[in-house]
């Protein structure tokens, strides 16, 4: 997770400089390299035109990439993907070979259509690698503190009154970074500052704890897809935040 935060830091410093595009754009060429190998199903080489494409994708997504699309890699690797194929649609039209615009039965679809409607297509793909990773991500970090995603449900507030009582207290601690570091450092949440700051009783948070441990332990990471939902369901509830 760090890596990534990194990452997304350099990306953000190179939409502003081109000197430091091209820095990040050298830095990644294995990458860019393997993951074009990947969508042409062989070795890819800088002499490939495929290579070059890559490499501009790459750079494109620098220049488009936000946070709230999730991770950056899997963002570009998408990008190199779809302009890869637009290439060797191209040149399967100019060839005059099978291509992805060959008509397909009765209905006439191509198998362009098949595999994308659009750039909407890519955008939608994007947003559900972004969110399976931080998913992942994310069950893997709360396993270490002891919590499932089945006891958060189990453990969720159902009143309305109580929701209310438990997101004062994740925001009292999402505010105080002293609590978060203390949290990662014990693996346990430190109640009396909790109750202390949030004036909340402590059985309400006794009872809801593996709820706002793992709604904690979101605040404490980059997981902008998940925060983001979690607002909008909020939101429909009352219009809390996450």
């Amino acid at each position: 997770m760090q890596k990534e935060h990194q990452i997304i830091k350099e990306v953000y410093a190179a939409k502003k400089d081109a000197k430091k595009a091209d820095e990040l754009i050298r830095a990644y060429l294995p990458y860019i390299r393997s993951e074009t190998s990947k969508c042409i199903s062989r070795l890819c080489t800088e002499q490939d035109d495929e290579f070059s494409i890559g490499m501009i994708a790459f750079h494109e997504a620098i220049l488009g990439y936000e946070k709230e699309k999730g991770a950056f890699l899997p963002y570009a690797s998408l990008l190199i993907r779809s302009r890869l194929i637009d290439y060797q649609r191209k040149e399967a039209r100019h060839r005059g070979h099978l291509s992805l615009d060959a008509e397909q039965g009765e209905d006439q679809h191509t198998l362009m259509d098949e595999l994308t409607d659009g750039n909407d297509c890519y955008e939608e793909a994007m947003t559900r690698e972004a969110t399976r990773q931080e998913i992942e991500e994310l069950a893997a970090v709360m396993k270490k503190f002891g919590v499932s995603f089945s006891d958060v449900a189990d453990h969720s507030p159902k009143q309305q009154r109580t929701l209310e009582a438990c997101q004062a207290a994740i925001r009292y601690a999402a505010e105080n970074s002293r609590l978060l570091d203390e949290l990662l450092q014990t693996k346990k949440l430190p109640m009396a500052q909790l109750v202390q700051g949030s004036g909340v009783e402590r059985k309400t948070l006794e009872r809801h704890r593996k709820y706002i441990l793992a709604m904690l332990l979101i605040q404490t990471n980059g997981y902008e897809m998940i925060r983001g939902h979690l607002r909008h369901v909020l939101k429909q509830k009352g219009g809390m935040r996450a």
